[in-house]
């Protein structure tokens, strides 16, 4: 087959005294990398801590030049459906449009069409592996250094656990430097990087904890190590990786 595989796993651990270093969650991810340049991410994410439980399924496809394509995103928070939504996007670097169509019991039919001036980054997932993939926007070639980043979400709440529909979030993002990090999986060549959320902009008007991320330094930009401070105190490490 001309497309190119790469599958792994990551455990979610917590940080917080009363469960250190127990396991909290899981999330299954795959790539598929093909031959002109255009990517599909898909992912199945299980948090089991804090409740409620939230179980994610995603589909997220880019294309050669980087930018989105479209996103599915299937949701179940405590063991019950909470929505499914699928997001077709236009984009260019004068602007574009997502279209979204989704369902769920407390909103139930949402169409929307939302129009955006100038480029953006991409669509935040919720994913850990699809937090790594964002980092693929920063030019490392400048040295450590920090930028704003444009991104639409499915959903604003920092777990992700609400019904889908296309919600705009500007995040900072910071290029820390270049480490090796070694997990279960391996040892890698890493570069650090840090999402910084700072202002009425970021998720949900709310600010989030400092979440810093260890991601390997080639093209496939595979999460390795992160994690999140402040209340929520979580931590992910890259524990199997087939390429």
């Amino acid at each position: 087959m001309p497309h190119r595989q790469v599958r792994g796993k990551i455990r979610y651990t917590s940080k917080k005294p009363e469960m250190l270093d127990q396991e909290r969650g899981r999330e299954w991810f795959a790539f598929t990398h093909h031959g002109d340049g255009s990517t599909v991410l898909r992912a199945q994410c299980e948090i089991e801590e804090p409740a409620p439980t939230v179980l994610r399924d995603i589909v997220y496809s880019v294309g050669p030049d980087g930018s989105p394509r479209n996103l599915h995103v299937h949701l179940t928070v405590g063991d019950a459906f909470m929505g499914s939504g699928w997001f077709n996007v236009t984009a260019g670097p004068d602007g574009g449009t997502i279209e979204c169509e989704s369902y769920g019991p407390s909103i139930g039919r949402l169409s929307q069409t939302v129009a955006f001036d100038g480029p953006i980054d991409g669509m935040g997932t919720h994913p850990i592996i699809a937090d790594a993939f964002t980092t693929r926007c920063m030019d490392v070639s400048r040295g450590p250094h920090r930028r704003t980043i444009r991104a639409y979400l499915p959903s604003p709440d920092h777990r992700g656990a609400t019904p889908p529909m296309a919600v705009e979030v500007k995040i900072d993002l910071e290029y820390v430097g270049d480490e090796t990090v070694t997990t279960a999986a391996g040892t890698f060549d890493c570069r650090h990087f840090r999402f910084v959320d700072d202002s009425d902009s970021g998720m949900g008007g709310t600010t989030h904890p400092h979440y810093d991320l260890w991601v390997t330094a080639d093209k496939d930009t595979i999460f390795v190590q992160g994690g999140v401070s402040g209340y929520m105190q979580t931590w992910y490490e890259l524990v199997e990786l087939d390429r």
